[in-house]
């Protein structure tokens, strides 16, 4: 939970935004499902070493997010964008990063998954835990993340207009009633 709040500050300090870090997190809870089924599925306990390898995941699971969210509000702020046209460009061109950081990760722990080296008892729990949850990470955030971006921009619009209708309508001073109009003429 402190290491998702260290995170979390970390992103509002680099996007200079309290909302849109939230849609990053997102890939975090993508993650978390395929890490607990690849230990499922393995038939291996949640150990240290697993947790260690959730958190690992968690780091690469955020840096793909970030690849993405990043380049759709650099489109959108630099080269004038629609929030449409950014995400689908963001995805086309951030897609072949994010999957080969998947694969080059994947093909590095599966021979600490399958247990070569020293020591596969300790070891292997973290890469089981780090491949399974790339997995889903990877294909779920190139398809849910652009979806949570949209929403979020969204209500970011929808509470922008709010409040400077609010703010506008505060900061306008109130007409004086014409001459006749408080006699009821």
């Amino acid at each position: 939970l402190t290491g998702v709040a260290c995170i979390y500050i970390v992103l509002v300090l680099l996007f200079k935004d309290f909302v849109q870090p939230a849609t990053i997190l997102v890939a975090l809870v993508l993650s978390i499902p395929g890490a607990f089924l690849a230990l499922f599925v393995t038939h291996t306990a949640i150990s240290m070493p697993s947790m260690i390898g959730l958190i690992m995941l968690m780091g690469i699971a955020t840096k793909n997010s970030i690849l993405l969210i990043d380049y759709v509000i650099l489109a959108r702020r630099d080269h004038g964008l629609t929030r449409w046209d950014a995400l689908l460009d963001a995805c086309h061109k951030r897609a072949r990063p994010i999957v080969m950081t998947t694969i080059a990760m994947g093909a590095g722990m599966m021979p600490i998954a399958i247990g070569l080296g020293v020591d596969p008892s300790f070891r292997s729990p973290m890469a089981i835990v780090v491949i399974g949850g790339l997995i889903t990470s990877t294909f779920l955030s190139l398809l849910v993340i652009p979806v949570v971006f949209t929403f979020v921009d969204d209500v970011e619009q929808w509470v922008s207009r709010r409040t400077k209708r609010h703010h506008h309508a505060a900061s306008t001073p109130a007409l004086p009633l014409a001459a006749g109009a408080s006699e009821g003429k």
